[in-house]
């Protein structure tokens, strides 16, 4: 395998981060996750508007996207795969062992690896933590992800794929890498951007193309809901069939119902004819 790493492509025994670099010991960074299939990327361009808002919000230089796009395709190419996780990763660079940053510039990585397809359904979980709605990172795609791995850690021990948390004020926000979607009275709902939850690419194409409300709901809107999905760069549109642990919880008898199955359709439909909709 191949990494982009600074300017070049590098085995991946010989591409190495310093210990002093920004993103390593403060969490200084920002990334980009993007499905890529038989070589080609989707929605290269809204993820890289993206990777430039989330580098603003975060002072960091703005990347050089000529650079990324020139770094993506080089990897792509050199690491043919049918279906693959391509990861954009810009940190704060060389820095002294605080919160202060160094002034050799930021680092940029490209990597891709092998995946497959996900399952048509899947199980999730609530969990006590919250989002901020206020905080410093919101709305940002930040490395900063501790928290992600401590919710999702809670997830896989009761046997669900993602955690759902609520914000601050007990609105439903988001999974802890995935939007998340409601079917209420046979209209599709999913949580606005002032929730907290991140700007999912995928997210905003789906309530582009499937005509989705953007609504506060209460976290307790989960237990009303006729059908609930998630949707992420490399879970599409994916149906929940269970919401809580394993052999307990809500359980739903069709999954996917007719609305996701229609959102899935759209997006696939939608999606396969353009690979990068602007």
């Amino acid at each position: 395998m191949t990494i982009w790493l600074d300017g070049a492509l590098r085995s991946e025994s010989d591409a190495h981060v310093s210990v002093f670099d920004h993103g390593l010991t403060v969490g200084d960074g920002i990334f980009e996750t993007l499905k890529a299939v038989d070589g080609t990327p989707f929605a290269l361009t809204r993820h890289l508007h993206r990777l430039t808002a989330s580098a603003r919000g975060l002072g960091l230089p703005e990347p050089d996207l000529d650079e990324v796009r020139k770094a993506c395709a080089a990897v792509l190419a050199d690491n043919p795969t049918p279906l693959g996780r391509l990861r954009i990763t810009y940190t704060g660079g060389l820095s002294p062992l605080g919160s202060d940053r160094g002034e050799t510039g930021p680092t940029l990585v490209v990597a891709l690896v092998p995946i497959a397809p996900l399952p048509e359904s899947t199980a999730v979980v609530t969990v006590p933590w919250t989002r901020n709605e206020r905080g410093a990172l919101v709305g940002l795609k930040s490395t900063s992800y501790a928290e992600n791995v401590v919710a999702l850690t809670a997830a896989r021990r009761q046997g669900a794929s993602e955690a759902l948390l609520a914000n601050t004020v007990g609105q439903l926000c988001e999974g802890t890498g995935s939007n998340v979607f409601l079917v209420l009275d046979g209209e599709l709902h999913t949580p606005p951007l002032t929730s907290g939850c991140l700007a999912g690419v995928t997210r905003a194409l789906v309530v582009e193309w499937a005509g989705a409300k953007e609504t506060d709901l209460p976290l307790e809107a989960l237990d009303e809901a006729d059908e609930v999905f998630l949707t992420s760069t490399t879970r599409d549109v994916q149906a929940v069939h269970r919401i809580g642990p394993e052999g307990a919880g809500r359980t739903f008898s069709q999954a996917p119902g007719t609305v996701t199955r229609e959102a899935a359709r759209i997006f696939t439909q939608r999606s396969a004819a353009d690979s990068d909709p602007r």
